[in-house]
């Protein structure tokens, strides 16, 4: 694990408030987060150390598929739901108590997150994940270049499965090394546990409007948001913190906790949705375009069904069919661009969803979430350091450019 003096160094820089410095809030987010980050990362290379040893001893080919799936943990990424998780805890434990205890628990979510990120790669058929090939297409990679018998892809998505469930068991290990109290980790357990359930119901909505997007809608995409999305990166892990914390259920803390997670959990997959089409591939680290190819329905393309004139509507249904998104049939779907869209084909499609007012109007909605969250701050007492972290979140996980 990360040493106490490491993990310390979370709580010992936090800013005192608003006199200090021209923007407060941003000098708490870059002191919190830089700390908070390295801490979290050293709790996690120490303990995946130990596993892959494990792993290894079993047998060597075990070793190699136990470095894959570390790899994938430390690969980078923002660390969002470890931070998240941190403030909640923070703004009820206050500024006095130790990281030390409850780090293991917050590092135990970015292995959640790894797992979540490596199923979804192989659903999606996605090719790149931060600039990178994902799990599945390195695997088969490697597959097809020791010259293995069988299909490299499908080895590489077998693997891959296997991969996320590994990190799915890690985050319960590394989980039960968080030194609070039994009666309380277990009500953070049953926090983690719902998190988790919201999780695989926000995917199976994710997947299910792909394969049905005549039937989709704008309010069935924004709960593919809130359950996709919101619940594991901004909402549970808040009150995964509060727990932590041992904050009781009906304390006004989790109302606010919640309604804040919600906006601000939305908001985010909001703001994905627009960087899905919009976005520039050296930032995301994956192909603009991706959303139209394979014909998500996602708000973003909902909205634009809506809002469209008729003369736009018929261009969007030549384009798209009746559906969601894309240029024709995609592989293994109805609608979807699909591979051989071209650059041009897909930049076409952008710029016809844009000129509907759709991106407008997810802006706007971004804009309301936003302020909703930050309401949410107000109606309770909270630490003042972690309330002027949050704000700062909430703006800056919703204008990101990545």
């Amino acid at each position: 694990m990360a040493n106490d003096a490491v993990a310390g160094n979370a709580l010992r820089l936090a800013p005192a408030g608003p006199a200090e410095g021209d923007d407060p809030v941003r000098a708490v987010l870059a002191a919190y987060t830089r700390d908070l980050v390295t801490a979290v990362d050293e709790t996690l290379a120490d303990f995946l150390t130990t596993e892959v040893d494990a792993l290894t001893r079993i047998d060597a080919a075990m070793g190699g598929f136990a470095a894959t799936a570390r790899d994938c943990v430390l690969a980078g990424g923002k660390r969002v739901r470890p931070t998240f998780a941190y403030w909640g805890w923070r703004g009820a434990a206050g500024g006095d108590e130790p990281l030390s205890p409850v780090l293991p628990a917050l590092a135990a979510l970015e292995l959640l997150h790894t797992f979540a990120l490596v199923h979804d790669d192989v659903m999606d058929a996605s090719a790149t994940r931060r600039g990178r090939p994902t799990a599945h297409v390195a695997l088969a990679a490697q597959h097809a270049a020791a010259g293995h018998r069988g299909d490299s892809g499908r080895f590489g998505e077998a693997v891959a499965v296997l991969v996320g469930d590994l990190c799915m068991v890690w985050a319960d290990r590394l989980m039960s090394y968080a030194t609070v109290a039994p009666a309380r980790l277990l009500d953070v357990r049953r926090c983690y546990d719902q998190m988790r359930v919201e999780t695989v119901a926000g995917q199976y909505l994710d997947v299910l409007g792909e394969s049905d997007a005549g039937n989709w809608s704008l309010d069935r995409a924004l709960r593919v948001a809130r359950y996709k999305t919101a619940s594991y990166t901004v909402q549970r892990p808040l009150l995964f913190g509060a727990r932590l914390a041992g904050v009781p259920a009906d304390d006004p803390l989790v109302t606010a906790y919640t309604r804040y997670g919600l906006a601000v959990g939305e908001a985010f997959q909001l703001r994905d949705d627009l960087l899905g089409v919009y976005g520039d591939p050296a930032a995301t680290g994956k192909p603009a375009g991706d959303d139209l190819r394979t014909g998500k329905p996602t708000a973003l393309l909902m909205l634009a069904r809506q809002l469209a004139t008729p003369a736009q509507r018929r261009r969007l249904e030549r384009a798209v069919g009746p559906g969601a998104g894309g240029v024709g049939p995609g592989p293994g779907a109805g609608a979807g661009a699909g591979a051989g869209a071209d650059d041009r084909e897909i930049a076409g499609l952008a710029d016809l969803v844009a000129a509907t007012g759709a991106v407008d109007r997810i802006e706007q909605m971004i804009t309301a979430r936003v302020a909703e969250a930050l309401a949410a701050l107000e109606t309770t007492s909270i630490d003042r350091t972690a309330r002027f972290a949050l704000i700062g979140l909430a703006t800056a996980a919703t204008r990101r450019q990545a």
